[in-house]
Formats: structure tokens, C-alpha cells, sequence
């Protein structure tokens, strides 16, 4: 530690820290343009000096490094001078448009002009001018170069923290300009990170674009719907009408940066594509009536099929205080535990939830991947949780972090990687046991004695190898680093393999534990609240807090608090459920705000699955797919219109705040249960949200001691479970057979991430169309090029769509992502193979893009929605 003065305050602060640091420790503000938080120093602005005793100069505060007994001014008459100098020549060139500009009202440069700038400018020349207009870089971004103060953030943030590299400079001096590639941004993300730092009105959103001023909003801060990552943003809204989002550096895990469908996809709340009334099936269609008919049709449908079996789906995307009230709902009223809340794959709870309740870190993720060595396991970071991709290049590249990928495909973080093993969809299993078996015969006998007996000698674990050295090379990383982070994605769980996947997890996660590197765990999540869904006990085999149901105690404990019996044996997943519905045993289907008919491999059984179930309830937002299929449609509130709160991939609980009121006729999620409850003449309590979540609080025990007010505006952590996982370890799975077929994976695009991001219109201008990726050398054994309109074909079905070539793929892979409708991509797909072997042909020129024609002959469609024409239906809904 060293000591410093600044003003006359003295205080200390660790070696290496700056003057400015130290001065915002004190609470004294020094003026800065050039500087953030997160990016290296850059000392260009000039508008951070400060005096320090003994140097002639003044010198940059942002830059400067603190040295012991330092004396700093940070207010005298020479800085005064000198930061109005600064300021007088910032204006000299920049254009008086404040009335017109979009930042009028919190610029930067407006609020420093006012605190520190001249009365009178001594500049008189003619301003240089470079564009007389302003530019389209991109759907999203516009530039008005001739505001820009050449702070250079918006570059610094584009290539050190994003890392697309889609802004640059030219020129020197005062003709500095920033651009992008030949006026454009062909690489760019479009994330509008370089809009948010922008301390002026250079670089702006063309959506929110002379919308409105920021003293006509109403701001609400709240947390994204798109991924897991839970970032904190906050959205304005004028007249109730939402107008943009903007972030806060200060707050979530995020701070200031937000990826594409968090800045630019929350238009889906004005979405035309909203279920207006309640709907209920008459003479094969589906036809609008009143909340009270649909009651009376519902209580008359749920008696005569109340001696079947009923099963539930919800989605991972609403708040926790809704899932958990629905599995109560499920298991109180309809007397079941055919349960689930994940649409594309069924999980394996035997091996998962020992797995999560005895390894996952509910910590700060900046924290977690501060570790010596971070390894990410599976899927695309930088399509599926953008900001995490963020923070783990800024760990990789400030904090040195040894960053490890194992995944099947490429992502952009594998240049920031100390070492990248690809593997085939489906070997991450036989990597990792290979991991293991590295580990064990490095350390050797400094590893306990029950640890090596439980492993086995190491020889014995040679079979589980890839075939290549990069599992040794990955073990020997672990073993030099002193702490290790293991970053899992949830596209494991798609894998037929996913339950030895997360065997083999638990056996590397109870070595590291062994070797003193005190591992942290944490899944990568697509969906924002699949933890906690997991939490609140949306899964056949658990109840809330992750216990089993057979559990005697834990069921006690939720009996007596709920006052109703809970039945104790394990209930079907989601697959399971389908097939009972096609064998005619199931009564009800309830699902809320899910679209299994989209999202779950095989659309031809889950097709045939919801057309035999004898009542099939849907309460939702929007019009799906699966809406369709419906007897019942309950149209529920959305984003944006209900609070509560979502559990992050950190383990970190998040208010989610209400910013509108519910379009049309839909309800708010709880109300419904409740209406539906009371159908069945019972009654859930409590219902109202704050009082849901202190039940949650008091018998969640990761969540026990919450409470609403409590949760700040950084969230709160959940706490994880204290004691170690106990079992034995795992035998390695075989070597699986290399494909001699192209095999097909899917997953998430940057751009869309389904069912919320497909209703953004502002997404849908920057988009891909629909696409087809796969490696240049495979390509070219097709006679294949880049942007060739291609089929690809399984034994169920058939796709058209553009093909995008990538140099990085892996040979024998085809990826095409889940999120585009039109394609019906788990058409193609049967159930519970996976990945899917396909292949690949040049499409006839005369061939559109878009799936093959299949005639859905359900006998089920929609008889009137008003105010929306047959053209704009989703795929399965027939206006008549």
C-alpha cells in the first residue's frame, strides 16, 4: 500500500493504483472524456490533469500511477486555465446543433462546458467539416462525424472489450476521424456499445433516432430477457410507449456494455403478433371469446378429463415467483410431477442435480473468472451469452487468465485462448475423462489414496482419449494454474451423452477440488431463467430448492407450507410426457409461454403428441406454433408488463420491473394460475408477487433471507450449498465412433435467440437471412460456395437456405441455427438423436429460401384474430 494527498486528504491505496482511482476513492471529481473504467488508459482528452508536488508539468490523472507520499491538486487556477483551454478547442470545430441532437440534454461535452468551459471562445476561424450530412454505418448505427471529440472510446470499446474490430481512425491531428470499414460496419456486431460511451452525439441509435428527448422518458431499470448473462439495463419509455434501452456502467454484471438483442431487441414488446382475447376451440378452429367463456369452456373440459393423467411445460423465461407457483400448481391441483421446463432437451436430474447443488458457484462471474485458469466447455459463448464473452477477454487480456476452450465448434474468444481442443458433437465426455486421466497421472501420488483407487490407475483411463494431445494439453494448463473456473454451456444438455457429460464434469470438478484448486462452476444459459427454474423446482424429479421429490422431508416441509398433498414419485420429463399424450394417456397439457412445436427435435412426434392430448391449455404472449394446436389460449402478460425477479447463470436473484400495461386482454401470469385454480375450486396462496417470493425466501433454502427490497440494484446472490458433493467417481464413457456423415448441430446466432428476438423488428434489420455453416474444406468436396443456396436433408426431412462457409469449422459439421421459424429446423430432427446426420446439395436456382412444403393435417387452426391477416400467421396457425 501507499499513501497519498490529494486536496489535502490523505489515504492509502494499493501499488499501481492512479490518481484517478485514488481521487474517486475521496470522492473528488475530476473531469474525464477519454477514460473508462474498462479500457487501458489512453491520456488524450488532457481534461484529467492534475497538479503534483514536485513536477514541473501538470500531468494526466487517468494515467499517472500513485507513488508513495504523493502530494496531488487536483483545483487550482492553472488547471481552471488549462481545462477551459481544452474545452475552447473542442468547440472550436464542433457543430452548435445541440437542439437537434440526440445526446441534447446528457452530453458530455454540454455538461463539462457548463461545469469548466469558457464564457467566450477565442476561435473565430471557419469549422472543418467533414460530411455535410450524417452516415448510415449500419441499420442501427448512424454518424455524425463532425461532433466526434476523438476520444477514441467508441474504437477502444469496439476492439479491446467487444472484440469485433469494426471501427478505426484515419487521418491525424484535428482530421482524425473515426469509420468503419469503407463506411460501413461489415463486421460489426452491432451492438451499440460505441453508442452508449460516446460522450456526444458522434455515433447514435437510427431507431431511437429524434424519437424523443431524455427528460420526456420514464426510466425503469430491469434486466434482460435474452440470456442467461442477466444484464442490468434501463429502459425508456415514453407515454408508455417503449423508446430504447440504455445500460449503466455502474450497475450488474454487465456495467456499461449490452450485446445487439439487449440494446436493440426490445422492440418484441410492441410486437403485432400478441395474443389480443382469450381463444377456445370450437367446430376445429380457434375462436375469440371473453375471459368468462373461456373459464366456463375450460372447467367443463378440465372435468371430463381429470381421471387422465396432466402434465406441465413452462418456460424457462418467466420470473421465478411464476414457475414456482406453476409447479404448485401442477402438484397441488392437478396431483402430478410431469413437470419440465426445457423445450429441447429432457434432463438428466439423476446426474444433474447432484451435479448443480454440489458445484455451481453462485458468485460474481468477474470474480469466478479471475481464477488462474478459466475453462469453457461446449457450445458458442459469443452467440449465446455475448457480455460473458465480453468479460472473458477482458480477463484473458488485463488479468492474464489462461483461457481454455473444449467445444465443438468455433468461437471468436478461441484467439484470446491459451489452447483450444475441438472435438465431434458428443465426445466432450471422452475428452474430459481423457482430461482426468491427464490430471491423475501428472499429479500422481499427490493425489489421496481413495482418489486414485476411485479413478483408477491412469492407464486404465487411456481408452477415453481423442485421439490427439489436446486433452494432455488442457490437463497440464489446470495443473500449473492455482485456481480453476469451468464454464459449461447448456448445449451439453442437447447431447444424447449429456448424463456421462456431466459424470465425467463431476469427476474432473472432485480432482481439481482434491489438487487444492478450488474449482468454481458455472452454466452458460441461453435462456434467462433457466436456473432459477431449476430453483423453483420446475423438473419432474425435483422440487424447489433442487430435492428430490422422493425426498420424505423436503416433501413434508412444502406439504405443511402449502397445505396440500404433493405426489412422491418422480413425475415425466417433456419427452415423456409427449409419448404418453400419443398413447392417449394424458387428460391435460399445460403449457406457458413455451413453444415445444419449434423448438423440440422431431416435429412430426411432438405434432402428433399435442394433437392427442385430450385438452391442450396454452397460455402465452405471443401467437406460436404450438397456439395452434390449442383448445385453450390464455393470453398472458409479457415482458415488461408484470414484476419479479430471475435468477442469472450466477446464482445472482434480479428484479424484473414492470415498465407497461398488458395489451389487450391478457393477464398477468400469476392471475392466471389463479384463474385456473379456482376452475378446479381451489385456491394458490399466496398469489400476489411479493408475498411469492418470501415463501420462495423461506423454504428455497439457496434463497433463504432474501427479501424484495433487498436486492438492490446490483441483485442479490443466492448461496450455494456448503457441503461437498459426496459418490463415487465415474467410469469413463467409450470412445465414441468417428461420423462418416455429415452430422448437423444447432444453437443460437448471434442476432436471434427465438422466440422473444424473431418479434424485434429492429433485429430482423441486421440479421443474417437463414443460414447453413460449414467448413471450407467440406464445401469444397461439395462443389459448394459461399452464399450457394443448398439443401440439406435428413431422413425426416428437408431445408433450403444460404450457405456460409467458415475456414475455422471443423470438417463433417453442419450448423444451422434453431432460432428462424420459417426453416422448421427440428423438422428435420428425430427424437433423441442428436446431433442429426444429414446431407448437403446444391439447391436448383429456381428453389426460395425456406423449408421444404409439409402439409400439417391437424384439423386445428384459427377461425378469427382480429386485426391480423392470414399472411403474417406463424407456420401452423390457419386464419380462416
Amino acid at each position: 500500500m501507499v499513501s497519498v494527498t490529494i486536496d489535502e486528504q490523505t489515504l492509502e491505496v494499493e501499488a499501481g493504483s492512479t490518481v484517478l482511482q485514488a481521487a474517486e476513492r475521496l470522492g473528488i471529481e475530476i473531469p474525464t472524456f477519454c477514460y473508462l473504467k474498462r479500457l487501458p488508459a489512453l491520456a488524450s482528452c488532457r481534461m484529467c490533469l492534475v497538479e503534483i508536488e514536485g513536477q514541473r508539468r501538470l500531468q494526466p490523472s487517468c494515467a499517472t500511477a500513485v507513488t508513495d507520499g504523493m502530494v496531488v491538486r487536483t483545483n487550482t487556477p492553472l488547471i481552471d486555465e488549462t481545462r477551459s483551454s481544452m474545452l475552447d478547442m473542442l468547440l472550436a470545430n464542433h457543430p452548435l446543433d445541440c437542439p437537434i441532437c440526440d445526446k441534447g440534454g446528457e452530453c458530455e461535452l454540454q455538461d463539462m462546458v457548463m461545469a469548466y468551459g469558457p464564457r467566450e471562445s477565442r476561435f473565430r476561424d471557419a469549422k472543418r467539416v467533414f460530411h455535410s450530412e450524417d452516415i448510415r454505418l449500419s441499420p442501427v448505427i448512424i454518424m455524425n462525424v463532425n461532433r466526434c471529440i476523438q476520444c477514441q472510446r467508441c474504437v477502444r470499446m469496439c476492439e479491446d472489450v467487444v472484440g469485433a474490430v469494426a471501427l478505426g481512425t484515419i487521418e491525424k491531428g484535428m482530421d482524425t476521424a473515426v469509420t468503419g470499414f469503407e463506411g460501413s460496419l461489415a463486421s460489426c456486431d452491432q451492438c451499440g456499445n460505441c453508442v452508449e460511451v460516446c460522450p456526444v452525439g458522434a455515433l447514435m441509435s437510427f431507431p431511437y433516432r429524434y424519437k424523443a428527448r431524455p427528460w420526456d422518458l420514464v426510466e425503469t431499470d430491469t434486466v434482460c430477457p435474452h440470456c442467461g448473462t442477466g444484464c442490468q439495463l434501463t429502459v425508456g419509455a415514453r407515454k408508455g410507449e417503449f423508446m430504447r434501452v440504455r445500460s449503466k456502467w455502474e450497475h450488474g454484471v454487465n456495467r456499461e456494455t449490452l450485446c445487439v438483442r439487449g440494446r436493440f431487441g426490445l422492440d418484441f414488446v410492441g410486437s403485432r403478433d400478441r395474443i389480443k382475447r382469450p381463444m377456445i376451440r370450437r367446430d376445429g378452429a380457434l375462436v375469440p371469446v371473453s375471459w368468462d367463456e373461456a373459464g366456463d369452456y375450460l372447467r367443463r373440459r378440465l372435468s371430463a378429463v381429470e381421471s387422465k393423467a396432466a402434465g406441465g411445460l413452462a418456460s424457462p423465461r418467466l420470473p421465478n415467483e411464476v414457475l414456482y407457483q406453476f409447479q404448485k400448481l401442477m402438484r397441488t391441483v392437478f396431483r402430478t410431477n410431469n413437470i419440465d421446463c426445457s423445450s429441447r432437451w429432457s434432463t438428466p436430474f439423476d446426474t444433474l442435480g447432484p451435479f448443480v447443488a454440489g458445484f455451481h458457484s453462485r458468485a460474481p462471474l468477474e470474480e469466478v473468472i479471475g481464477n488462474d485458469c478459466v475453462l469453457v466447455v461446449g457450445g458458442n459463448v459469443t452467440d449465446e451469452n455475448p457480455v460473458t464473452e465480453y468479460l472473458l477477454r477482458d480477463s484473458a487480456r488485463r488479468r492474464q487468465t489462461r483461457l481454455l476452450m473444449l467445444s465443438a465448434r468455433p468461437s471468436r474468444l478461441d484467439a484470446d485462448a491459451r489452447a483450444v481442443v475441438r472435438v465431434a458433437p458428443g465426445a466432450e465426455a471422452a475428452a474430459l475423462a481423457a482430461v482426468v486421466a491427464g490430471l491423475v497421472a501428472a499429479a500422481g501420488q499427490a493425489l489421496p489414496s481413495e482418489v486414485l483407487a476411485g479413478v483408477g490407475a491412469a492407464t486404465g483411463w487411456a481408452a477415453a482419449t481423442t485421439g490427439s494431445d489436446g486433452p494432455g494439453r488442457l490437463a497440464a494448463a489446470l495443473l500449473d494454474g492455482g485456481s480453476v473456473a469451468v464454464l459449461v454451456s447448456a448445449d451439453l444438455l442437447r447431447l444424447s451423452e449429456a448424463r456421462a457429460t456431466l459424470q465425467q464434469l463431476t469427476n474432473l470438478l472432485r480432482v481439481l477440488r482434491v489438487l487444492g484448486k478450488g474449482p468454481a462452476m458455472q452454466f452458460l444459459f441461453d435462456r434467462a431463467n433457466q436456473l432459477g427454474a431449476w430453483d423453483m423446482g420446475v423438473l419432474p424429479a425435483a422440487l424447489p430448492g433442487l430435492r428430490p421429490v422422493n425426498d420424505d422431508a423436503a416433501r413434508t416441509v412444502l406439504i405443511r407450507a402449502w397445505g396440500a398433498e404433493i405426489p412422491p414419485e418422480p413425475g415425466a420429463d417433456l419427452d415423456a410426457m409427449l409419448a404418453l399424450c400419443n398413447e392417449g394417456r394424458v387428460g391435460a397439457l399445460y403449457i406457458a409461454g413455451s413453444d415445444p412445436l419449434m423448438a423440440y427435435p422431431d416435429r412430426g412426434f411432438v405434432k402428433r403428441a399435442l394433437d392427442a392430448a385430450d385438452l391442450l391449455i396454452v397460455q402465452d404472449t405471443f401467437l406460436t406454433d404450438t397456439v395452434g394446436l390449442a383448445d385453450v389460449v390464455l393470453p398472458a402478460a409479457g415482458y415488461g408488463e408484470e414484476s419479479g425477479t430471475f435468477t442469472n447463470n450466477e446464482g445472482r436473484i434480479q428484479a424484473v420491473r414492470k415498465f407497461r400495461e398488458p395489451a389487450f386482454e391478457a393477464r398477468g401470469n400469476l392471475a392466471i394460475l389463479d384463474f385456473v385454480a379456482a376452475l378446479r375450486n381451489q385456491a394458490l396462496q399466496p398469489s400476489i408477487q411479493g408475498e411469492i417470493f418470501g415463501e420462495i425466501a423461506q423454504l428455497v433454502p439457496a434463497y433463504q433471507g432474501l427479501t424484495p427490497d433487498g436486492l438492490g440494484a446490483d441483485g442479490a446472490f443466492t448461496t450455494a450449498d456448503p457441503t461437498p458433493p459426496a459418490g463415487e467417481f465415474f467410469a469413463p464413457p467409450p470412445t465414441p465412433n468417428a461420423a462418416d456423415r455429415l452430422m448437423l448441430v444447432t444453437g443460437n446466432c448471434l442476432f436471434h435467440n427465438g422466440y422473444l428476438s424473431e418479434r424485434s423488428e429492429i433485429l430482423n434489420t441486421v440479421a443474417d437471412d437463414p443460414y447453413v455453416e460449414m467448413s471450407a474444406w467440406d464445401a469444397a468436396q461439395l462443389g459448394l460456395s459461399d452464399r450457394d443456396q443448398v439443401i440439406v436433408r435428413s431422413t425426416q426431412g428437408e431445408l433450403r437456405a444460404q450457405l456460409k462457409v467458415n475456414r475455422h469449422f471443423p470438417r463433417g459439421l453442419v450448423f444451422v441455427p434453431e432460432n428462424y421459424r420459417d426453416l422448421r429446423l427440428n423438422s428435420l430432427m428425430r427424437r433423441g438423436e442428436y446431433p442429426c446426420p444429414v446431407e448437403v446439395q446444391k439447391a436448383h436456382a429456381a428453389f426460395a429460401t425456406g423449408v421444404e412444403a409439409r402439409p400439417e393435417s391437424r384439423g386445428r387452426g384459427i377461425a378469427e384474430l382480429p386485426g391480423r391477416s392470414p399472411e403474417s400467421a406463424p407456420s401452423g396457425l390457419h386464419p380462416q
